[in-house]
């Protein structure tokens, strides 16, 4: 597997939890898988061990000198040690600004993966994710496309989310060592620029996403982010496979980083944890007594900030309370925060990530708010429902797949309107506490392991290695 992050090494958001998690699923069914990601300032090498050293890798006359270092784990994790390139705060930017050497950062990351393929972990499928790792198939199609080391073998590359496309000027095609060749329609041009998510939809031998809905939602107009004519036409071999939950870390019954742990047959402890995210956000004491809504984001226009904007004065005149924690674009950052300024004591708000935070908002919250505008699976609303957090959610993409009408509260039209009377709806039935315990007991039962995802992926990586041929995977729904 390629990826730009991996949990729990580097993270910011979803792609990590699932290149850190399905690895071990795969071997759990006796698949044997690799990952390779970029060593980042924030990784600490000190438990790792170098298994490469000194390896150049050339873009015409350019030189970039990487070794590759092995991280201790329960799969080999492979870290490319550049520091150059990774050795900076963030993954992808900085104040919401991203590096202008974005192409070459990750064009070296792929071309390090087929250097830990030919010389550490031979492997007979790629599984590249997203567009940080899209060069990959593009390379195999053309630069090494007669080497004998990767003669027969496969990729597969899964869109976790269409909306981030690695999008360059067409200038950056040498300085990636891609042939002009490929700036093409039919390969990674795209409307004057390159694009390297459109590199792995076009060269790819297979293509996933996250979701069965999101895998039909991007073939349309209004969530194709104009790649949608170029997935119509791959239609045949695109899969929707839902992700997966790592339940070994997010269960209330063995949860460290929640202040009481609770089950379906004693669910005492939740009213523990959400006392005190009461009292650690700094709301009233009578906040106990109402709905308490958490999020868990990123603050982008994609999670559904500008709706809520729309009715969260309403929310709260009816007696219910916000937590929020995330990270994000710097508009939607100063909306959150004006939010509660503007009702304190009754929306909390912490700009950052907090993993520990982000627990205790899931086991302490009785409703967990995810508004999105387009969402290509989604964990959080998972993580709840085993939480007994019933998710309020817009019906679109993993949340209409994960969420239905016996464990939580959708709602279709991207409006505040929609979402403030699908909040209403959920305060009326936490008003008979009966129902809502039974509510709440439906969606701890529900199970989103990566057991089933893990074997959706193993047959399709069997498919592919049969040879040519139509994904009978695809379309299917899981």
């Amino acid at each position: 597997m390629v990826s730009s992050e991996a949990a729990p090494l580097a993270k910011t958001g979803g792609l990590a939890d699932v290149v850190g998690s399905l690895p071990s699923a795969l071997r759990a069914l006796g698949d044997e898988a690799a990952v390779v990601i970029p060593r980042y300032a924030s990784i600490d090498l000190k438990n790792a061990r170098r298994v490469y050293d000194r390896l150049a890798i050339h873009f015409g006359p350019a030189q970039y000198d990487i070794s590759i270092y092995q991280a201790p784990g329960e799969f080999p994790l492979y870290l490319v040690d550049c520091p150059a390139l990774y050795e900076r705060k963030g993954f992808y930017g900085e104040l919401g600004v991203d590096y202008p050497d974005n192409h070459i950062r990750f064009a070296v990351l792929a071309r390090a993966a087929l250097t830990v393929a030919r010389f550490l972990f031979r492997t007979e499928v790629f599984h590249c994710h997203d567009w940080q790792a899209g060069l990959v198939p593009a390379y195999l199609r053309t630069t090494f496309a007669t080497d004998p080391t990767f003669l027969g073998v496969k990729t597969l590359f899964t869109i976790h989310n269409l909306g981030y496309q690695g999008l360059f000027p067409k200038p950056a095609l040498p300085e990636v060592g891609l042939d002009a060749g490929v700036y093409r329609p039919g390969g990674m041009e795209f409307f004057g620029r390159i694009s390297y998510i459109k590199g792995g939809i076009e060269f790819a031998d297979a293509l996933s996403t996250v979701s069965p809905t999101y895998a039909r939602e991007i073939q349309t107009p209004e969530y194709g982010f104009g790649l949608d004519r170029a997935l119509l036409a791959r239609a045949d071999v695109l899969t929707g496979i839902l992700n997966g939950a790592d339940y070994r870390e997010w269960n209330p019954e063995t949860d460290p980083l929640i202040p009481a742990r609770y089950s379906t047959d004693d669910l005492s402890g939740k009213q523990t944890c959400k006392r005190q995210l009461i009292e650690e956000f700094g709301l009233p004491a009578d906040a106990i007594q109402g709905p308490l809504i958490g999020m868990v984001s990123r603050f982008t226009r994609q999670k559904g900030a500008d709706i809520l904007a729309e009715v969260a004065g309403e929310i709260v005149a009816e007696g219910m309370c916000l937590v929020a924690l995330g990270t994000g674009d710097p508009e939607y950052e100063d909306f959150f925060l004006r939010m509660a300024a503007e009702y304190p004591g009754r929306i909390a708000v912490r700009i950052g990530f907090d993993n520990a935070l982000a627990h205790r908002i899931e086991a302490g919250a009785d409703l967990f708010l995810m508004p999105s505008r387009y969402e290509p699976c989604g964990l959080n609303q998972m993580y709840s429902l085993r939480y007994g957090t019933v998710p309020v959610v817009r019906a679109t993409g993993g949340l209409d797949d994960t969420i239905e009408e016996e464990t939580g509260f959708k709602f279709a039209e991207y409006s505040g309107e929609a979402l403030l009377e699908a909040v209403r709806s959920a305060a009326k039935v936490f008003a008979d506490q009966d129902a809502w315990r039974a509510m709440m007991r439906r969606g701890m039962a529900q199970d989103f392991s990566w057991g089933t995802s893990a074997a959706r992926y193993s047959a399709l990586y069997r498919q592919l290695l049969a040879g040519p041929g139509v994904n009978p995977l695809a379309g299917k729904i899981f």
